[in-house]
């Protein structure tokens, strides 16, 4: 996979104990990678990165992004050849709550990465993770492509647009030599699903817990449309996107759309009705609508991700209901008391993934 160009390379992967992190750590393993990780902590409990039990497999580096002399120190020491940035403050509704944090976090983590990089002086191929909701959100039909306006009407969408112009404004100002040594782009993506996913105020997670314990699912907007897609499918575009740097330069600069196909939007209520199939309990499928949601949340998102198809070749793999099986599947039998065997299925997982990319023809799989 790949061309197989992470076999032995160092490859820093920050936010590794997140969601995911851990699922693009795991993957990165299997690829033979030395992964080396920077988190400030474990975001959540339970966390996927301590089901997966994957601690002693890579070298970690315990710190804060907004901590400029410790990234600095750590990149020294890592000497990495590929970076995925994926250390964020990640939620809308805590953007909200400590919209401070969120700023600091989303922007200043993108830049202090950039500045260490630059400093280092390194060969160096970096993905910088940031989300579709950079975009100004006008609720369009059509789907956003990377030369729509970035904006954001609140803390989290503001903060993501600005790590776009960060990294911009130093590819443009440090690293636009032609054939320069130092690659860089970004990745946008959001909305994922998948088995591990325990942050608070994400419409999955808050589901399996509510299920998990009897409970009813409270929908903010049950009616809003997203561009659901499994955590295997925006990774996969992120390894593809590091492939691709390393081997084309002319890339570098370019920001890139990674989202399902576009037949596949479907809103919150879909996405919880597919899911109760999976979890295959009788009284579980109960839901509660608020009536008035504590904070504003946009109704309709669309990616169109033609600019990653012909350029990176690559394109998503699994449909919708394939989607929701593998996460319906990955919370069954971790909430059946199989906790012991979580790596094993989330390997199964992988594997089923990547030999559905195999059949369908995906370039990254092909070359």
């Amino acid at each position: 996979m790949f061309a197989n160009i992470y076999h032995k390379k160092r490859v820093l992967v920050t936010g590794h104990t997140g969601f995911k992190g851990a699922w693009l750590t795991t993957w990165l393993l299997q690829l033979d990678a030395q992964v080396h990780g920077i988190a400030i902590d474990i975001p959540t409990q339970p966390a996927l990165y301590e089901v997966l039990g994957i601690a002693d497999k890579l070298h970690h580096h315990h710190g804060d992004v907004r901590d400029f002399d410790f990234v600095k120190n750590s990149l020294e020491a890592i000497q990495p050849d590929f970076i995925f940035h994926l250390a964020a403050q990640s939620i809308v509704k805590k953007s909200y709550e400590s919209p401070l944090d969120t700023l600091t976090t989303n922007l200043l983590g993108h830049a202090h990465l950039l500045e260490a990089v630059r400093q280092l002086g390194k060969p160096c191929v970096l993905v910088m993770v940031t989300s579709d909701k950079c975009y100004e959100n006008r609720e369009q039909l059509h789907g956003y492509t990377e030369a729509d306006p970035l904006g954001g009407d609140d803390p989290y969408s503001a903060s993501k647009a600005a790590a776009e112009l960060a990294v911009r404004a130093w590819q443009r100002s440090f690293f636009s030599e032609k054939n320069g040594s130092i690659r860089i782009a970004t990745a946008r993506a959001g909305n994922v699903i998948g088995g591990g996913d325990w942050a608070e105020g994400r419409i999955v997670p808050d589901c399996v817990r509510a299920w998990a314990a009897g409970q009813p699912v409270h929908l903010r907007k049950p009616n809003a449309t997203r561009p659901w897609q499994h955590v295997l499918e925006p990774l996969s575009g992120y390894l593809c996107l590091g492939q691709m740097l390393a081997e084309q330069p002319d890339l570098s600069g370019e920001a890139f759309n990674f989202g399902p196909k576009a037949n596949q939007n479907r809103t919150v209520l879909n996405l919880l009705e597919a899911l109760a199939v999976q979890w295959k309990n009788s009284n579980e499928e109960r839901f509660v609508v608020e009536d008035n949601p504590s904070f504003k949340e946009a109704n309709l998102l669309r990616l169109n991700c033609d600019k990653a198809h012909a350029l990176l070749g690559w394109k998503p793999i699994l449909s919708f209901e394939e989607a929701t099986m593998l996460t319906g599947e990955w919370y069954r039998h971790f909430y059946q008391h199989e906790k012991d065997k979580m790596l094993e299925l989330s390997l199964q997982q992988l594997d089923f993934f990547t030999q559905a990319a195999a059949k369908r023809n995906a370039v990254w799989m092909l070359r």
